[in-house]
């Protein structure tokens, strides 16, 4: 079976504000000295109110749903002893009238001088989920194949509609936040793994970017593992919904390793048109209409119905269907985690926004 391994980040916020704390480094070594977290496992992040998880390569969504679980609740203790909680949230409801020191790393610095403002304002919070993939090439091939797949993703994974204490109108303000970085968005076409290797080695010789790192498609070929990393997907408020975004990518990239292993064409949906549909994703989530893969606006369940419809075979075969279908279930019933904070804010200001994600980050 096909391994996967998750990575996410969470914010810092104060107990009694809910405003975000710089506070990492302490949290980050509490975590990481506890018996149930390797210090490997909970790393910096940009910003000092954010921190990292990582899960170890993983089979079963059994494991990953653990691991996750376990690393929320390690890194969780550690920031009640520090007199804050985490939160996992895509953007934070409320922000300083003042930056959170970037954290104390050459690369970190370097990007505070490359784009100020820009580090300012990331205070957001993602998903990873790698899938391993058996070589670049057979990489580049998933890539352009889920690539049509990912504003359905990120409208699933939407959770982050505040900013500063209001409703930005859109259900992953995250997304619009990371669009601003110079190589974002949906990763373009490659010819094959020299094709891809070719251009990010002209985007760092141009000195547009610093190093691989500042790749911020929403998926891209991991440099460090031999694994396909989808990043679209904004932090999950709850693990077991991490959990089911975790089996619904091994799922496309099987899929698609197997359409590419009997040559079928690769989906063509034109950038313009892929790009806007990421853009309405971001903006309604599942509130509204998708853009399916082939570039038609549908009701978004028809277009969740489609994606359970694709990925079924490789579901089946990894033992996964019963799990990610009743949780995708759950998704269209109860709404994506921007719903949920929308429905706190409505019903209970701020205090109840901060509640809700307080509660949620440590729930199975």
């Amino acid at each position: 079976m096909t391994t996967i391994g998750v990575e996410e980040e969470y914010l810092l916020l104060d107990e009694v504000t809910g405003l975000p704390v710089a506070r990492a480094d302490k949290v980050r070594v509490d975590a990481g000295v506890a018996s149930v977290a390797a210090d490997r496992e909970v790393q910096c992040e940009l910003l000092q109110a954010q921190v990292e998880v990582a899960t170890p390569v993983c089979v079963t969504l059994e494991e990953v749903g653990g691991h996750l679980l376990r690393l929320r609740h390690a890194v969780g203790a550690a920031a009640e002893a520090h007199g804050c909680r985490i939160a996992a949230c895509g953007t934070p409801p409320l922000r300083h009238g003042r930056p959170v020191a970037v954290t104390d790393r050459a690369r970190y610095r370097a990007m505070a001088v490359q784009a100020p403002q820009l580090v300012v304002e990331q205070l957001v919070n993602g998903m990873h989920v790698h899938v391993a993939v058996p070589s670049r090439e057979a990489g580049v091939k998933v890539l352009n194949r889920i690539r049509v797949w990912l504003p359905t993703l990120t409208a699933m994974s939407a959770n982050s509609p505040l900013w500063d204490g209001h409703d930005t109108g859109f259900a992953s303000w995250r997304t619009v936040i990371f669009n601003r970085w110079p190589v974002s968005g949906v990763p373009p076409l490659f010819r094959d793994a020299a094709d891809y290797d070719r251009r990010v080695l002209q985007l760092l010789e141009s000195g547009l970017i610093s190093d691989t790192g500042q790749l911020y498609w929403q998926a891209r070929l991991s440099d460090r593992y031999p694994t396909l990393e989808v990043r679209c997907l904004d932090v999950q408020l709850r693990a077991d919904q991490a959990v089911m975004f975790a089996g619904i990518v091994r799922a496309l990239a099987e899929i698609a390793l197997a359409d590419a292993t009997v040559e079928a064409p690769v989906p063509d949906c034109a950038p313009e048109l892929l790009q806007a549909a990421m853009w309405h994703a971001a903006r309604h989530g599942l509130s509204n209409t998708l853009i399916d893969p082939g570039g038609g606006r549908r009701r978004a369940g028809d277009v969740l119905y489609e994606l359970q419809r694709h990925i079924t075979p490789a579901l089946d075969t990894a033992g996964d269907t019963r799990q990610v279908t009743a949780l995708m279930h759950r998704l269209l019933q109860h709404g994506t985690g921007a719903d949920r904070q929308r429905a706190a804010l409505r019903e209970g200001g701020l205090r109840a926004v901060a509640d809700l994600i307080g509660g949620e980050s440590t729930t199975p």
